[in-house]
């Protein structure tokens, strides 16, 4: 049985997503404790039990401790399967994060997911948005011959949630290894500003305007799509993503959120200032991504190598834990002002 202790490295939900993911794909039963050790409110919250369920009902897995509040788990997965499955978070908790979950266990299955979630936040505070997640992160997962895609039916925010958003996934047993080593030259950058419910204030345009103003300061020119949307009556807020690609396949990202009285101009500037930092650095991902993409370099057949900017609390942690479950091995190396994160054998 693994046993993990949720207070090593970040003490994070992080740990326990990522946990129980490797569990599932190797068919070994999973003991984690000290869950969310080191925030403020400890144990497991609503976006982290339904996770779990979720993990556990792709795998047809055992589960004990799974409830609110709780510090300590058991998870006994079985046969990773297919289809069609439904999940309800409840609160604002981040559907990102729930799909982060499954992506790596839904490689394994035996017939194409179809993931459908209700009832949450697509783009919350402390959580990837969700064009980030379909724009940055599955992109360099396509490069690895992820088949992955995301459709959102309701966008959801703080404090409400009531968010919709639908995963379908294809098995891939096989990952390729995705080696960025090289900054190379930068494109246009890309991105897509929404609002719900706040069309009459023009707050997407704004937010673009911004974001466009000051990397255009910076010489860059960027491409933003405008999103006026109306899917979710009980929510009025907005979201900001923006990414850049290099002629060598490096792939940068950044986001924003909207807050009440958070004018729609620093948003926008909050999303370029991000993006800015990570390619005046020459990183070939940025900060989050880097973290996100640990278990699938683990899981990647060959070496994996990629550079990036800081060497963040999460990126430590999910070294740490894949390291630890799937026996692997990684390296980092300070190369001037960035570190190259390589995974090897």
């Amino acid at each position: 049985m693994l046993e993990i202790d949720g207070s090593q490295k970040s003490g994070s939900g992080t740990i326990l997503r990522l946990a129980v993911a490797l569990a599932a794909i190797r068919g070994e039963p999973l003991h984690i404790y000290n869950v969310r050790q080191n925030r403020p409110q400890q144990g497991l919250k609503p976006q982290h039990l339904e996770a779990v369920l979720t993990a556990a009902k792709l795998c047809n897995a055992e589960l004990e401790g799974a409830s609110l509040g709780n510090r300590e788990i058991w998870f006994k997965p079985k046969e990773i399967t297919g289809g069609n499955f439904e999940a309800e978070i409840g609160t604002a908790g981040s559907i990102p994060m729930l799909f982060m979950t499954v992506l790596p266990i839904c490689l394994y299955a035996k017939t194409p997911v179809c993931l459908h979630v209700t009832k949450g936040g697509t783009d919350t505070m402390q959580a990837p948005t969700m064009n980030y997640i379909r724009n940055v992160f599955l992109n360099a997962l396509k490069r690895m011959g992820v088949d992955a895609e995301i459709a959102v039916q309701k966008y959801g925010y703080y404090p409400k949630g009531m968010g919709e958003a639908t995963l379908i996934m294809k098995p891939t047993n096989a990952l390729k290894p995705l080696r960025l080593e090289t900054f190379g030259q930068s494109r246009n950058i890309k991105g897509v500003s929404v609002c719900t419910g706040l069309a009459d204030r023009r707050v997407a345009e704004r937010q673009a305007k911004a974001a466009s103003d000051y990397l255009s300061q910076k010489g860059y020119t960027a491409n933003i799509e405008v999103m006026n949307d109306s899917s979710n009556p009980m929510q009025k807020e907005s979201s900001l993503a923006l990414w850049a690609e290099t002629d060598t396949g490096a792939i940068i990202g950044s986001d924003a959120i909207g807050e009440l009285k958070k004018p729609s101009e620093n948003v926008g500037i909050e999303a370029a200032e991000k993006l800015s930092e990570e390619l005046s650095a020459s990183s070939t991902v940025d900060v989050h991504l880097a973290d996100m993409l640990v278990p699938y370099m683990a899981l990647a057949e060959g070496n994996s190598a990629y550079l990036t900017r800081k060497i963040t609390d999460h990126l430590e942690a999910n070294i740490w834990l894949t390291e630890k479950i799937l026996n692997t091995k990684f390296n980092i190396a300070k190369i001037d002002n960035l570190f190259k994160i390589e995974k090897v054998g």
